[in-house]
């Protein structure tokens, strides 16, 4: 889950299943009691499966998501606390880890590094604020941590292929949904 319409329709698919009680969902994690005599742990996977969700039982595989989740939740909902703490600050806060633990974690169980998943996660949320055309584009790098429009522009240029300008004027280039960064 990566973002609040997921936690919505996962509540409702949740809720909609007999036997079923939603105790608490939060980006990335759902906490459920169920009545083992009257549906199966199957049963609920299969219809998470329906609705492009799954059950992650893994330990490795649930802390990549966690750690994900974080990152996400920094620069989607972090209401600009990305430009006012360090990534790292936040990350070990939220997930009660040593930043370098989750670092090295994740590049061991992802084909990329943290950092890089995290660029890619702020030009995802750059291409959204862009989009709207409320804000300037040195705002825009304010607001998500970058020192400089030119460093927001020449990472944005690396990682898309097109420059901000062109992008404001409609290059063919498709926001990424949060959930297919890592693929």
């Amino acid at each position: 889950m990566v973002s609040l319409r997921c936690i919505s329709d996962l509540e409702n698919i949740l809720s909609n299943l007999e036997s079923v009680q939603v105790l608490n969902i939060s980006l990335g994690k759902a906490e459920i009691f169920y009545d083992e005599a009257k549906i199966s742990i199957e049963d609920i996977s299969t219809e998470l499966s329906k609705n492009n969700f799954q059950i992650i039982s893994d330990r490795n595989t649930q802390l990549v998501e966690q750690i994900k989740n974080a990152c996400i939740e920094l620069i989607y909902f972090g209401n600009n606390t990305n430009s006012l703490i360090r990534n790292s600050e936040y990350l070990s806060e939220k997930l009660n880890l040593q930043y370098s633990y989750i670092s090295k974690f994740f590049s061991e169980n992802t084909d990329t590094t943290l950092e890089k998943f995290l660029i890619k996660v702020k030009i995802e949320k750059v291409k959204e604020l862009l989009s709207y055309n409320e804000m300037s584009l040195s705002e825009i790098a304010y607001m998500m941590g970058y020192s400089s429009v030119q460093y927001l522009s020449n990472q944005f240029r690396h990682i898309t292929g097109v420059s901000v300008t062109e992008y404001k004027h409609g290059a063919d280039i498709e926001r990424i949904p949060l959930e297919n960064l890592l693929l």
